[in-house]
């Protein structure tokens, strides 16, 4: 595994899924970790249990990413416990997949508050905390943006933004040594995905089908992408969007 030792990363999202995976596999790797959430301190507390009891640094941190007080917040936990940041994972993200006329204002302002909005707003206030050395920003999309899954429409436009925001700020920020990627999942077994069913069901099925490696992806594929891209082993990789999906498009 890439070698993140002294290195400092922020995980949105963290309590579960994905962004557990991912906050678990940085410390592994060295780094001392900042686990967010939202709403779910058990699931935070848990992840950070998991990490210190192996002999790794993190802490959790209440915040809606998606409001900006929150979010400054967030950094300033960080600068208290372990000082500048080198590595911010966007995870945290919200979902649910409706057929076109069922999709409300509501619902469109919720996702795109947290997975656009709150992208845009911790990568913003990130850069009064990277070192002068710059730094990676991974933000967590979907095979969905480039997908035509029925019933996703709101979803998936915003995973099409978060990969429009990376290529911007890719450009903007690399003359501040600050890289900023993508990684787009498929079909990945978490927690999430378990409660609305999707496991075992026919859609599963035939995703996996549809998928050259035959199964559906676990939070541990995912972390061993954004373990890559935090390292110094990707520093000549910017704008980028990698699909971690077995091979499903």
């Amino acid at each position: 595994m890439s070698n993140l030792e002294g290195k400092v990363a922020v995980v949105t999202g963290a309590s579960k899924g994905i962004g557990a995976g991912i906050a678990e596999s940085f410390a592994a790797a060295g780094a001392s970790v900042v686990v967010n959430y939202a709403s779910s301190r058990e699931g935070a507390d848990r992840v950070v249990r998991d990490i210190t009891s192996k002999g790794g640094k993190a802490i959790a941190v209440q915040g809606d990413v998606s409001k900006a007080e929150d979010v400054k917040r967030l950094y300033s936990e960080t600068k208290k416990a372990f000082g500048a940041i080198d590595v911010l994972v966007n995870n945290a993200g919200v979902y649910e997949f409706d057929a076109l006329e069922a999709v409300t204002e509501k619902e469109f302002h919720r996702e795109f508050n947290t997975n656009v909005l709150g992208t845009i707003l911790t990568i913003q206030e990130s850069l009064n905390h990277f070192r002068p050395e710059g730094g990676s920003v991974i933000n967590i999309s979907s095979i969905a943006s480039l997908g035509s899954t029925p019933n996703t429409v709101v979803y998936s436009a915003t995973k099409g933004a978060v990969d429009s925001i990376t290529r911007v700020l890719a450009n903007e920020l690399g003359q501040k040594k600050i890289r900023v990627n993508t990684i787009a999942p498929g079909g990945v077994e978490t927690e999430g995905v378990k409660s609305i069913g999707v496991i075992g069901s026919d859609f599963a099925k035939q995703m996996i089908a549809q998928t050259p490696l035959g199964r559906m992806g676990q939070p541990d594929d995912i972390a061993k992408v954004a373990v890559f891209l935090a390292s110094d082993q990707s520093f000549w990789l910017t704008g980028e969007r990698l699909a971690a999906s077995g091979g499903f498009h």
